[in-house]
């Protein structure tokens, strides 16, 4: 590393002409500039200044020498450029995953983003599994609900409301439910990695609590394929406000027990990292933030 220094002096040396002017661009003194290049004269055992009182010539070694020398400078400030501009402008691949649900936002989200900053690209990964974000080289990660234990660092973006809700089919052959004791004999399509029973807790309009464990016909850890056996009519469902607003509004869907409500679920920015983000991440999660606390069903 020491060489490495000594050869950008050596090539502020060859730039300004003199070991004074040198000194004067890198802010040193022009005995420590003097120095820096016979320790590397020493170290090659090869003269590169031929040195007189008036002024400095190069040797042909250094003449070779200098030009790789002015090459790694050149490289040097180019890599600094690049650090500098991935602080200041969202450039290069954004690596992003995002559960399957969570998906369609992703497009709205980021589209003026996108479309602002051209060099700006985009590799999304859609799975309803934890993915690991150091083995995939993930920058940038989209989370539900309670998290589990890691090093990662997790900033809240917003709370997605939740909806009980039912085909208009579904509701003419099964009976709407006018209470909570009536969702148990009800047929259960329920979001679960694993097993098959959805416990939650209702809060009514004068502000009782409802305890409701139910147990799933259909299981899937997959909420859009959920969404899509709610509207074919196979059961009530529990979900998140956003993905089915359309489908509601469309009539669709229909809420069941629309007096009472849940607890928001909070919505997660995973990174790797807390310090020292990118700006593709920094701008990614502002636009994010951004687009959601827009968006139906959701609270801040």
């Amino acid at each position: 590393m020491d060489d490495l220094r000594r050869m950008a002096v050596f090539a502020a040396v060859v730039q300004y002409g003199s070991m004074s002017a040198a000194a004067r661009s890198l802010a040193m003194s022009t005995s420590a500039v003097s120095q820096q290049v016979r320790l590397l004269e020493q170290g090659s055992g090869v003269t590169l200044l031929h040195r007189s009182t008036r002024k400095l010539s190069l040797t042909d070694a250094g003449a070779r020498f200098a030009e790789h020398c002015a090459v790694m400078v050149a490289a040097a400030r180019q890599a600094k450029q690049q650090l500098v501009l991935a602080h200041d402008a969202p450039t290069g691949e954004l690596r992003m995953s995002a559960p399957v649900g969570f998906a369609r936002h992703v497009a709205p989200a980021l589209a003026p983003l996108l479309a602002a900053h051209p060099a700006l690209s985009l590799r999304l990964l859609v799975d309803d599994a934890l993915i690991d974000l150091i083995d995939a080289r993930i920058d940038l990660a989209l989370r539900a609900g309670r998290l589990p234990d890691s090093s990662w660092v997790a900033r809240r973006l917003c709370a997605f409301d939740w909806v009980l809700c039912a085909s208009p089919d579904y509701l003419r052959r099964h009976g709407v439910p006018n209470t909570p004791s009536e969702l148990l004999p009800h047929q259960w399509l329920v979001g679960s990695r694993e097993g098959s029973a959805l416990q939650f807790v209702l809060l009514g309009p004068a502000g009782e609590r409802e305890t409701v464990r139910v147990d799933a016909r259909i299981a899937s850890n997959n909420q859009l394929t959920l969404e899509q056996m709610c509207t074919a009519g196979l059961g009530l469902a529990l979900m998140t406000h956003p993905d089915v607003h359309e489908a509601l509004q469309a009539g669709r869907l229909q809420r069941v027990l629309p007096g009472w409500a849940m607890e928001p679920g909070p919505v997660w920015a995973v990174t790797p990292q807390r310090d020292n983000q990118p700006a593709k991440v920094r701008h990614a999660i502002a636009a994010l933030q951004a687009y959601f606390e827009a968006a139906p069903g959701t609270v801040g």
